[in-house]
C-alpha cells in the first residue's frame, strides 16, 4: 500500500495525485481534507478533518519551525491521530505528500519513507527545508532545464524533475468543428484555488475587442467547466494563471499562451511565469492588463513557436513520477516481496 496525502486547497493537488496514481501498480490510499466526493475517485481513501477550526490559532508556526501547527487546535489533533492510526494498521510502504511540511514530518517520525512534491517559488524557509531534508525523495513537477531553483540544489541527489504533470497527457487533441466561426478564439482559464480575474473582466475585454471570440472557463462569476480540454486545444490563444496543472495542460495541447501570475504564498506562480518568459514559452504578466493592451499581447502570443512547449516535458511526466514513488516503496525493508 502507498499513501498519498493531498492538500485540500483548490483541485490541482487532487488532479495531480489522480494522474500519478493511475500509473502506480500498488494500491493507493488518498489522505485528504478535500471534498469527500472528490476524494472518492480513489478506491481507498481517508477523509481527514480540517485543522483550522479554532479561532485563537496560537503559535501556528511552532516558533518558526513549521507552517501550521496551532496549539490546542482540535482539528489538527484529530487529523494527526487518524493518520497515525492508519499508518499503524496499514503499514504503508511509502507515503507521498503533496503538500504539507507537518504531514511529511509526522509520517517520517513514524518510520515511513516519504516522497515530497516540491513547489515553485521561494522555498528556502526553515519549514520547507525541513521537509526537503527529511524526505527520502523529492519530485519536482517541472523540467530542471527550464526552472532550477537554488533551494533544491542541496538535495540534488534525491530530487527528480519529472516535467509538468497533466491529466490530459496522451489524450487525443480536439479540433474545432468545421461549422464554427473562423474568428480567432481567446480562451481564459481559471482554477478552483481562487482567481483575481473574473468573468466580468473577460466580458469587458470581449466588448472592446470583438474581433476576437472570448470564452471564460471556471472564472469567478462564471460557470465551472469540468472538462476544459476541447477548449484548450481549439483556442487560438489561451490566457491562464500560472498554476502547475494549467501550464502542463497548455503544454500538452501546445497552444499559444498568455500567462498571468496570481498572488500565491512564496511567490509560486511568479516563479513559474518568470521561467516560462525566460525560455520564450509564453507571454507572461503579473496582473490582468489594461483593455487596450490585448491586441498586442495576443499578437505576441500567436507569434511564439508552439513546438517549444516540448521543453516543459509533460509527455510521460506522471508515469515518471510513479516510477520514483515505486522505487522508494520497493526499498522499504520487510514490506515488499
Amino acid at each position: 500500500m502507498i499513501g498519498y496525502y493531498i492538500h485540500h486547497h483548490g483541485r490541482g493537488h487532487l488532479t495531480r495525485a489522480a494522474s500519478i496514481a493511475a500509473h502506480l501498480g500498488d494500491d493507493v490510499t488518498a489522505l485528504s481534507s478535500a471534498d469527500p466526493t472528490a476524494v472518492k475517485m480513489f478506491e481507498h481513501h481517508l477523509v481527514l478533518p480540517l485543522d483550522n477550526g479554532e479561532t485563537h490559532r496560537h503559535d501556528p508556526t511552532a516558533n518558526g519551525a513549521l507552517h501550521w501547527a496551532p496549539i490546542h487546535e482540535s482539528g489538527l489533533r484529530s487529523r494527526m491521530a487518524q493518520v497515525a492510526q492508519w499508518v499503524a494498521s496499514t503499514r504503508p510502504a511509502a507515503v507521498v505528500v503533496d503538500v504539507s511540511v507537518e504531514i511529511a514530518t509526522f509520517i517520517r517520525l513514524m518510520g515511513v519513507p516519504v516522497i515530497v512534491l516540491a513547489m515553485p517559488g521561494d522555498r528556502g524557509d526553515t519549514a520547507h527545508q525541513l521537509a526537503y531534508r527529511l524526505a527520502d525523495h523529492i519530485i519536482a513537477a517541472w523540467p530542471q532545464e527550464v526552472y532550477d531553483p537554488a533551494w533544491l540544489h542541496p538535495y540534488a541527489s534525491k530530487t527528480t524533475y519529472v516535467g509538468g504533470i497533466s491529466r490530459f497527457d496522451g489524450r487525443e487533441k480536439a479540433s474545432r468543428p468545421h461549422h464554427t466561426s473562423t474568428t480567432p478564439q481567446v480562451v481564459v482559464l481559471s482554477g478552483a484555488g481562487g482567481s483575481a480575474v473574473s468573468d466580468a473582466d473577460v466580458k469587458a475585454a470581449a466588448a472592446q475587442h470583438d474581433s476576437f471570440e472570448w470564452k471564460g472557463l471556471g472564472l469567478p462569476g462564471g460557470t465551472w467547466i469540468t472538462d476544459p480540454w476541447p477548449d484548450i486545444c481549439t483556442g487560438d490563444v489561451v490566457v491562464s494563471h500560472a498554476g502547475q496543472n494549467a501550464i502542463a495542460d497548455i503544454s500538452v495541447a501546445g497552444r499559444p499562451a498568455i500567462v498571468i501570475a496570481q498572488k500565491r504564498p512564496f511567490g509560486e506562480q511568479v516563479a513559474t511565469a518568470d521561467a516560462l518568459s525566460t525560455h520564450n514559452l509564453a507571454v507572461t504578466l503579473q496582473e490582468w492588463p489594461p483593455l487596450g493592451a490585448w491586441p498586442e499581447l495576443i499578437s505576441q502570443a500567436r507569434a511564439l513557436d508552439n513546438e517549444r512547449w516540448s521543453a516543459w516535458q509533460s509527455a510521460g511526466a506522471a508515469a515518471r513520477a510513479a516510477k520514483v514513488i515505486e522505487a522508494v516503496a520497493d526499498r522499504s525493508p520487510g514490506l515488499r516481496p
